[in-house]
């Protein structure tokens, strides 16, 4: 596996040869030494992508020239989509068979989807009338758009080829080129994409990969050469890149926390909407963004619902992320799982029912394991309630009706998705139009169509992807104005 910097078109050392350890979730065991990249090394790879954006062939190459070599990109993935799956779930710890099946797959559908999307997007035209020097005018007004330059992309360790290829998509179709920084706990994937890249004919500097800790990303966001910055990640860390852009006034999309509540109304189909819940919350150990972390439910189903919730957490299949049959892993770290818990103990100490989980389990007796947990009768106050914990921890409320579900579900300070459960298509759709959120699912949990917008409101982000807001983000509109017509000094 690649474990050195992507830079120019080739791996290279880091400049002080520095290296930090990767650890496999699931083994606890060292899983590679990856190199650390100096202020030096992010200045040399911002270099690269400035040469290939302001004097490579890249960017001048028409759209459709640009989705062959992005569509041999994908066909690199989809190749390799056993091994880059199984390099995956050894680094994240998510099961085998989400990795290949999902991630992966949604990796090359990604790129596919925003080169077809760039091939076939236009420029907009315009006409209308107007006078100038005594002159009656015909005015045909162009918006072309251009790329943006240099991008930056800082992605997280949950899922990161998939969200490496969501972002790389659209800044490589619209003519940019970038430099890509993954999370130090799950880079390798990340590192394979230069080694695809350069056998599909990606021209050198178009796409450079580095890897390090805080320092390397800190320094690759100040670059005064970076023109867009696309983060996903915490909202503290969301924060301190909006800052630092703002010196120079990049572009900037955030993809953040999420604290998505799932509710459950009385008319829902109690056994779908448990298992749906249960994915929700505990697909990939509840390490999502999107995770529906909150259930609120109507009083009068709540004791029937919970007895099928809980049957379904019961069959949710623990083990070796490798073996095919797995559905639930280990966490990334032991750091992590200590902050899981840490949520757990103090909420049940505050009074609140351990229903399911809140501890270790007995096997594996090696990796991060924690168990699906579930919290009942919690102090809406409490921190596991209020704040992302960004594990498989689902907490419980109960509302009265309508409005209190709406306020309880919109009672954070986050704003990413929510979940509808209800066979009332009326009540979804007066309810989906009250919530603070940028994306509402009924009756299903993370579908979607790659075209309509990712993101989401409050503290959950800045922007939008997916689509039209991708390609509109890493382009530059620009007005051209052309007269025609009768001309008074003819």
């Amino acid at each position: 596996m690649p474990t050195d910097l992507f830079i120019g078109g080739a791996y290279r050392s880091a400049a002080h040869n520095a290296r930090f350890p990767v650890i496999e979730p699931a083994t606890e065991r060292e899983l590679a030494q990856v190199a650390i990249a100096a202020e030096q090394d992010v200045a040399d790879a911002v270099e690269a992508a400035r040469v290939a954006a302001d004097s490579g062939p890249w960017p001048a190459m028409n759209a459709e020239a640009r989705a062959r070599i992005l569509n041999r990109m994908a066909d690199g993935i989809e190749r390799r989509a056993k091994e880059l799956g199984t390099l995956e779930a050894r680094d994240v710890g998510k099961p085998v068979s989400e990795c290949v099946n999902h991630d992966i797959a949604r990796a090359a559908k990604n790129i596919r989807f925003f080169a077809a999307a760039a091939e076939a997007w236009t420029q907009e035209a315009s006409f209308s009338d107007a006078k100038f020097l005594g002159a009656d005018l015909k005015l045909m007004s162009v918006t072309a758009r251009s790329p943006l330059g240099v991008g930056a992309i800082i992605i997280p360790w949950n899922s990161p080829l998939m969200l490496a290829t969501w972002n790389l998509g659209p800044c490589l179709a619209t003519g940019n080129t970038c430099v890509l920084k993954p999370s130090e706990l799950a880079p390798l994937t990340s590192l394979a994409l230069g080694e695809i890249a350069a056998e599909a004919g990606l021209p050198p500097g178009v796409l450079n990969v580095i890897t390090g800790l805080g320092a390397t990303g800190a320094a690759l966001v100040n670059h005064p050469d970076v023109d867009a910055i696309a983060f996903t990640g915490g909202v503290g860390t969301g924060r301190s890149v909006m800052a630092a852009a703002s010196g120079s006034l990049k572009r900037v999309t955030l993809e953040l926390g999420g604290k998505s509540p799932n509710l459950v109304f009385s008319d829902a189909d109690l056994k779908r909407s448990a298992a749906g819940v249960a994915r929700s919350i505990f697909r990939s150990q509840g390490q999502s963004c999107v995770a529906g972390s909150r259930l609120l439910i109507d009083r009068r189903i709540a004791d029937e619902f919970l007895a099928l919730l809980l049957e379904q957490v019961s069959k949710i299949r623990i083990g070796d992320p490798l073996d095919a049959a797995t559905e639930y892993g280990p966490l990334i770290s032991a750091s992590h799982r200590e902050r899981v818990h840490a949520f757990v103990t103090e909420a049940v100490a505050a009074g609140a029912t351990l229903l399911c989980g809140g501890s270790v389990p007995s096997k594996p007796e090696r990796g991060y394991y924690y168990l699906p947990t579930i919290l009942d009768n919690i102090d809406e106050k409490s921190r596991a309630v209020c704040e992302e914990i960004f594990g498989p921890v689902l907490t419980v409320q109960r509302f009265d009706d309508e409005e209190d579900a709406i306020a309880k579900a919109n009672a954070t300070r986050f704003g990413l998705s929510a979940y509808i459960w209800t066979t009332r298509i009326e009540r979804a759709l007066r309810v989906a139009n009250r919530l603070k959120a940028g994306m509402v699912w009924v009756n299903s949990f993370f579908l979607r169509d790659l075209r309509t917008p990712f993101g989401g409101a409050r503290q959950s982000g800045l922007g939008r992807q997916g689509g039209r807001y991708s390609l509109e983000f890493w382009t530059e509109p620009r007005m051209i104005c052309m007269t025609y017509g009768e001309d008074s000094h003819g």
